[in-house]
């Protein structure tokens, strides 16, 4: 594979017509992609830096590309159980196909138009499907006390205790005799 650098241009763009590929031949572009940040559940989740460096590889087809995007990327948000600084690690390894001339849609890239590749949006699309579907400060993330709100990560649970009540909201279901 021929190591094309500096191929991407102006917002992400790479120019697949411009790596002059025959059939079968392959080149490697290396570049870096923007990752804005992204709203999940109604919180903010950012990639430390807003980018990452990437490694592109793409083959040329009989009719058109066989794309793969790779990336590393440490992602950084509030926890979903106690609200409390989260990191994820994200390794992407993305493929797409463009075939020009496919009537299957399957087969032609979203990403891909008039030869142009659109790495940012591809990039950040592959992230968004990389997150973890609860991003945790840690594994073992005991949450926040419905009672009072205090973060259970750091409370004894022998002194942490509430006489009775519990979440007001949920005195008719403590009612119900379910037996």
């Amino acid at each position: 594979m021929a190591n094309v650098n500096g191929m991407h241009a102006e917002a992400g763009i790479v120019d697949l017509e411009r790596l002059s590929l025959s059939t079968g031949q392959a080149a490697r572009v290396q570049a870096t992609v923007a990752l804005p940040a992204i709203e999940l559940g109604g919180q903010e989740y950012e990639a430390a830096g807003g980018a990452a460096d990437a490694r592109l590889d793409v083959s040329r087809t009989t009719t058109g590309y066989a794309l793969r995007l790779r990336y590393e990327a440490e992602l950084m948000g509030p926890c979903v159980r106690c609200l409390e600084p989260a990191r994820s690690e994200l390794s992407v390894d993305a493929r797409e196909v463009d075939q020009t001339g496919a009537r299957d849609e399957e087969l032609r890239s979203p990403y891909v138009s008039e030869g142009r590749l659109d790495l940012d949006r591809w990039a950040n699309d592959a992230m968004v499907l990389g997150l973890p579907s609860q991003p945790l400060c840690r594994s073992d993330c005991a949450g926040l006390c419905a009672v009072c709100g205090q973060s259970l990560n750091d409370a004894d649970p022998e002194e942490h205790r509430h006489g009775g009540g519990g979440d007001p909201r949920m005195a008719k279901l403590r009612d119900l005799n379910l037996e």
